[in-house]
């Protein structure tokens, strides 16, 4: 049994209206775990920002075995470097959105 094209394009509307509301979600979370770190009033690039975020996404998805080295090893500065740089961008684009 085939589905009409019509009802596809529905249920394609109201999965998209699902993704709208759980972005809006992850944002405001993440923009509220920037503000109670204290991060609201610095200011930064949105490039920078955003590979800022790009290298901790990346920390944290991918690297996971990696990250417990890092903290460990000579990664460890430059995995600071980048959460610092993460965590001043976190703030402007909480206070940006906010």
């Amino acid at each position: 049994m085939k589905k009409p094209s019509a009802k596809i394009r529905d249920e394609i509307a109201k999965l998209q209206e699902q993704l709208k509301i759980a972005e809006t979600r992850e944002a405001e979370r993440i923009g509220r775990i920037a503000l109670k770190a204290g991060l609201g009033d610095i200011e930064i690039d949105e490039a920078e920002l955003q590979a800022a975020f790009q290298q901790l996404a990346k920390r944290f998805r991918g690297g996971q075995g990696g990250t417990t080295g890092g903290k460990k090893g000579a990664d460890d500065g430059s995995g600071a470097t980048s959460t610092t740089a993460v965590a001043s961008g976190a703030a402007a684009g909480s206070a940006g959105e906010a």
